[in-house]
């Protein structure tokens, strides 16, 4: 059987809108930003597409939209923590209800949701959904101060953490996929910049078995954003530093041209490895991945950010209507 040219592919679109079933009415609509999303969408056409920052509904009326423009048939999307209220004052604020104090930050239920799209049959009966997983649970979970009822409720992943079987031709290959929440908007406790780490940590604890569910044969490709760079701005990179350099795990380090044109003075990392562009003083950071098991070739990878005076940015609309992170796509060929 011959090699499969596989390409795979990671957005945070920003899309999310600001009441249900919002996003929805945009897409229908229409709209510069939504316009702007599907035309980087279309300069990458990805075969695999793991999309965040996508509201989710019980219909999946938006999503199945979306991916008619797309083009990419087959679609996965769970119920995402976002929104999903306790009853509790998660943040310690002396207030019940706002968003910090659901299971993960949302103004709604389903805010900021994810989706995985393919040109191929997804095996929905197959995939893992660990977003249930309680942060307590974890293994070597760096868990901040909180009280009992919250230990005993509180879910580790912000958005959710998913195992999401592709059916290519009769070989499987799984896309691991999360979207942790940023490491910053919190206090002294740190209590985002420990779930960040942890929420990368998901996935050493799963390849080493310790979930209590077997680990994911490979072939298969974690994709998704950490929203933690490995050299600039804040967080806990221990977790991301031992994922990055897993000997299970191949890091393509995709570079833009753009990203590197862009480039803030005084940071550290490789600027053309960026994937986020942001306002001063946070500047430009890598926080989307695409890391393939060790066992698949990796023919070519990139990041989908043009200069700004290209015929390629042209093409997307109004620099302002885009999304602040960057398309990240890796070629693979599956054997």
């Amino acid at each position: 059987m011959a090699e499969q040219r596989v390409r795979v592919a990671t957005f945070h679109t920003e899309l999310s809108a600001r009441g249900p079933g919002l996003l929805l009415a945009e897409v229908e609509k229409g709209s510069p930003r939504v316009d702007a999303v599907l035309a980087m969408i279309a300069e990458a056409a990805p075969d695999i597409l793991v999309l965040q920052g996508i509201d989710y509904d019980a219909t999946g009326a938006a999503l199945g939209l979306l991916a008619k423009r797309i083009g990419l048939p087959h679609t996965f999307a769970r119920r995402p923590n976002t929104g999903w209220a306790t009853g509790l004052d998660l943040d310690q604020d002396g207030r019940l209800g706002d968003p910090r104090d659901a299971q993960g930050y949302g103004r709604f239920a389903g805010a900021g949701g994810m989706a995985v799209l393919s040109r191929w049959p997804i095996l929905r009966a197959a995939a893992q959904d660990l977003s249930g997983l309680l942060w307590a649970d974890l293994p070597g979970a760096d868990l901040p101060p909180m009280a009992e009822k919250a230990r005993e409720i509180q879910r580790l992943s912000s958005v959710a953490h998913w195992v999401v079987p592709v059916d290519i031709d009769g070989r499987t290959l799984r896309i691991l996929t999360w979207h942790a929440t940023p490491p910053v908007f919190d206090g002294p406790q740190d209590r985002n910049g420990r779930r960040n780490r942890d929420e990368a940590a998901v996935w050493l604890r799963l390849l080493d078995g310790e979930l209590g569910i077997a680990p994911p044969d490979p072939p298969f490709v974690i994709a998704g954003i950490a929203n933690l760079d490995p050299a600039d701005g804040e967080g806990r990179r221990d977790a991301l530093d031992a994922l990055l350099a897993d000997p299970r795990l191949a890091d393509p380090r995709p570079e833009s041209a753009g990203a590197r044109a862009a480039a803030d003075p005084g940071q550290s990392g490789d600027p053309a490895l960026d994937t986020a562009g942001f306002d001063p003083p946070t500047g430009n950071l890598r926080l989307s991945y695409v890391l393939p098991s060790r066992d698949l070739a990796i023919l070519g990878s990139g990041v989908l950010w043009p200069p700004p005076d290209s015929d390629t940015a042209a093409r997307f609309g109004p620099p302002e209507e885009w999304s602040r992170h960057r398309l990240v796509w890796v070629d693979l060929a599956l054997p």
